[in-house]
């Protein structure tokens, strides 16, 4: 049963199973301090594709393939797949899971996107609606510069304030029941605005997503 605590927390008496999870990884996250936590490290930023944007798709592809071999549950076992990017449309998470044959809720939530599908999926598999749901997301430096930023192709300097998307991809299988992390709440937060009008200066404009706790 789901409960509501306040106006925005969600808690789950039978607690959905995270059974399954992997990640993937570009070579500069592969070369910092958590390459030994990734279940797979790509060097080249094409990943033996024609573009950046069909290298985010193979790489979330990638990691709900090992999220699901590692889980022990098939994809047509899986009732819903709740997956996003940062393309337009999302379109690099269409283009993966169109190879899983699952029925697809596209989420946009940016840095917030496998939050937001661990939650999406928790409220299903707890209300009874799937038995098994998959999330994925996935950004690709490259493709991220090219949608919000200066295409590589420009040669434009960097500010110094400028951010460095990650590369890689991750996906998680949440189950009713099984081993694994127990996912016992969610809290759905809300758009503060602290008026940071420098459109390259992304920390600034992030870092209330962090630091801003309500009691």
């Amino acid at each position: 049963m789901i409960q509501n605590i306040g106006r925005r927390t969600f808690c789950f008496e039978e607690q959905p199973v995270i059974i399954g999870y992997a990640a993937v990884a570009g070579k500069k996250e592969g070369e910092g301090p958590l390459s030994k936590f990734f279940d797979r490290i790509i060097y080249d930023p094409y990943d033996g594709m024609n573009s950046f944007e069909e290298a985010e798709s193979r790489m979330q592809s990638e990691a709900v393939s090992l999220a699901l071999e590692k889980s022990g549950v098939s994809a047509d076992e899986v009732d819903f797949a709740f997956a996003g990017d940062l393309l337009n449309q999302c379109t690099g998470s269409g283009f993966c899971l169109r190879n899983f044959d699952i029925p697809y809720l596209g989420q946009y939530g940016a840095c917030s996107t496998m939050g937001q599908g661990l939650m999406m999926a928790a409220l299903f598999v707890e209300s009874g609606a799937a038995k098994n749901a998959v999330c994925a997301t996935s950004s690709h430096f490259c493709s991220a510069e090219r949608q919000y930023r200066f295409p590589l192709e420009y040669g434009c300097v960097r500010t110094p304030t400028a951010q460095w998307t990650v590369t890689g991809a991750g996906s998680c299988v949440v189950a009713k029941t099984g081993k694994g992390a127990r996912i016992a709440h969610a809290t759905v937060g809300k758009i503060t605005d602290l008026g940071v009008t420098d459109a390259n200066n992304m920390g600034a404009a992030m870092a209330p997503a962090i630091c801003i706790i309500e009691p």
